[in-house]
């Protein structure tokens, strides 16, 4: 690869090498950095097209379209211009001085305007405390309709900080899902992460439900779904409550809600999904690209969502309360058929898959199927879809985890028509993508906690750590990387700057651990090459974590299997970690994770509910057995 495409993909944060998971250098086939730099509107393709392109980045290297800065400190500008407050309030200035409000500015020089972020160095330190880590869709109760809903995590959450003293519940994502069938079960595909999802809904709880005549509750009632089986129907579920809510919309005048344009839109996406079907790139060519339609199916779904934000809102408020913190998660990305995928294309590389490379996990990469942010269009357009998506979530959550947070840094693209190793990283500005984050939940008083598992760089891991943004820590990865045979690492020994759990959606629960559920599974589906030596690794595993607990004086010589999950959770209570969550599905002893990696249909992912519904949970005797624990532990 000669030079010139190095410098060119290096302007464009087009990766040219990077190291595996095992700290190897890799080098990226030269036609995929070509390709990759194509779908950037970079032509990279002949030696003439690569030197008109390296000289205008060189060009734009010096006129970026949103720059970052610190309250704390000053930052140079190439010359001297006008910066502009957002009261429009004017000054001149040749540096970013130290001292500026935390704010969004505009700095006017010559015939340029550059948006400028400021940003608080740091977010408050979090307390130390500890929760609940909750997929709330399978939290049921004799109210909610055949899936956990929001009128479920009020009382979940008013319980629990009463009763127990609990600082904080971490939810699965809760976005917006295409409203026709199949309804996507999986939290981390949404339609919009900038909308909530109506799956969450608990009807009776709505206003237009305490003002509907008994004719209409009576006709409402009789659509709660019939339970089967051990398996939640997103279909059905979605079926009786879209039902249920025209039936209240049409009681109340069918009102269609006075709402700005970004709700305009996603509600107009979800009346012609109705017509059209959920994929928008099959629709007729003058529905490609965002329009707003002003037409009764508009105001239908503009009026649900309007009901999905108040009961955001006021699950949110009933959790403060009592104590307790909201804590949403942020997908790393969306359906590119969704409402995100079509009202934001312009921002989006629709046609690349979001992934990760070859590693000992995953031999042929992954392959997520989501699209990226172009990081060129988000620093033309001053960040503000970034912006507004924080703003949408955080205006409903007093904390926001941030699903693969070293997205922040870079991204692993799959070109169009490739296999998953067929890609390379492509680079973000990590510390614009960092400042709008910490303004924006500076602004909101929010805690943040980054999902940096896996294979992360020194730098994402740093970066969090400097601006108090929490990194994730789990009991089977938490290992002293520097001792021979890498070992459990004492939970003394565990980062403070962390969130701490036992386990995650895509790893065995508690139970299933102990059991060697994960590797029984697994096996039945083929997705193993060698049982035996899983088995094996397995048993090894579960018999360090026996004499981890021991040497912590939390079991005896032959604890029997309860005895063990709450040792476990005393553990967790101990690490320095300042919050450490726990799930409902390792208390209650539940063998199967919610979502098995590389299965679709083979595994019930997302589809399995807890095996106690909400009022059996909150009389278990594990319940209190384990929250001793963990509150002994946390001091």
């Amino acid at each position: 690869m000669d030079e010139e495409l190095r410098e060119l993909a290096a302007a464009h944060g087009v990766a040219t090498g990077y190291r595996d998971g095992e700290r190897r250098p890799v080098e990226v086939d030269e036609d995929v950095v070509v390709r990759v730099l194509g779908l950037l509107d970079v032509d990279a393709g002949t030696p003439t097209a690569r030197a008109a392109a390296l000289a205008r980045a060189r060009d734009r290297a010096r006129t970026p379209g949103t720059i970052a800065t610190r309250t704390d400190r000053a930052r140079p500008l190439p010359e001297p211009g006008v910066l502009v407050d957002e009261a429009g309030a004017r000054r001149e200035v040749t540096e970013l001085p130290a001292g500026l409000d935390p704010g969004w500015y505009r700095l006017e020089t010559g015939d340029r305007t550059t948006t400028v972020v400021v940003a608080p160095p740091a977010l408050p330190v979090a307390p130390r405390t500890w929760g609940w880590m909750l997929q709330l869709y399978a939290l049921h109760s004799a109210g909610s309709w055949g899936i956990g809903d929001l009128g479920d995590l009020r009382s979940f959450a008013d319980w629990t900080g009463r009763a127990h003293g609990a600082g904080a519940v971490l939810l699965n994502p809760l976005h917006a899902m295409t409203p026709v069938p199949p309804v996507q079960p999986s939290p981390y595909t949404p339609s919009s992460r900038r909308f909530g999802t109506p799956l969450a809904l608990r009807i009776t709880d709505l206003d237009a439900y305490a003002r509907a005549d008994p004719a209409t509750k009576a006709e409402v009632d009789a659509l709660v779904p019939e339970t089967v089986g051990d398996r939640i129907a997103h279909d059905r579920v979605w079926a009786a409550k879209r039902s249920a809510l025209e039936l209240l919309w049409r009681a109340e005048g069918r009102p269609a809600p006075d709402v700005g344009p970004d709700l305009a839109e996603f509600a107009t996406y979800c009346a012609l999904a109705e017509r059209y079907g959920g994929r928008w790139s099959l629709w007729p060519e003058h529905l490609r690209r965002p329009v707003v339609d002003d037409g009764p199916r508009t105001a239908f779904h503009a009026w649900v969502q309007v009901q999905v934000q108040a009961q955001l809102a006021g699950a949110r408020d009933a959790a403060r309360a009592a104590g307790v913190r909201i804590v949403h998660d942020l997908a790393v990305g969306c359906d590119p058929e969704g409402a995100d995928g079509w009202a934001l294309q312009d921002v989006l590389a629709l046609g690349v898959r979001v992934g990760a490379p070859p590693d000992a996990f995953s031999q042929q990469g992954q392959d997520w199927g989501l699209p990226p942010w172009r990081p060129d269009r988000l620093d033309a357009t001053g960040y503000a879809a970034y912006r507004d998506l924080l703003r949408a979530l955080l205006r409903q959550a007093d904390g926001l985890r941030i699903d693969h947070v070293a997205g922040l840094w870079r991204l692993w693209w799959v070109p169009p028509g490739e296999s998953a190793d067929r890609g390379t990283y492509v680079h973000y500005d990590a510390d614009v993508m960092l400042a709008v984050l910490v303004l924006e939940a500076h602004r909101a008083g929010a805690l943040v906690v980054g999902e940096d598992l896996g294979t992360v760089e020194p730098e994402v891991t740093e970066g969090l750590a400097e601006r108090n943004v929490l990194g994730s820590s789990v009991l089977w990865f938490t290992r002293d990387l520097d001792a021979p045979g890498q070992p459990l690492l004492p939970p003394d020994r565990w980062s403070e700057d962390s969130v701490a759990t036992i386990s995650t959606h895509d790893l065995p629960t508690a139970t299933g651990f102990l059991r060697g559920e994960h590797v029984r599974v697994r096996a039945e589906l083929g997705l193993l090459d060698d049982v035996a030596a899983e088995e094996r690794r397995a048993a090894d595993e579960r018999a360090e974590l026996l004499a981890e607990l021991r040497a912590e004086g939390l079991v005896g010589d032959d604890p029997d299997e309860d005895a063990i999950v709450v040792a476990m959770h005393a553990l967790l209570g101990r690490t320095r970690s300042r919050l450490a969550l726990v799930s409902p599905y390792d208390v209650v002893g539940e063998e199967r994770q919610p979502n098995l990696p590389g299965t679709v249909d083979e595994y019930p992912n997302w589809r399995l509910p807890l095996p106690l519904s909400l009022e059996e949970l909150m009389a278990d005797g594990r319940v209190a057995a384990v929250v001793a624990a963990v509150r002994a532990g946390r001091g």
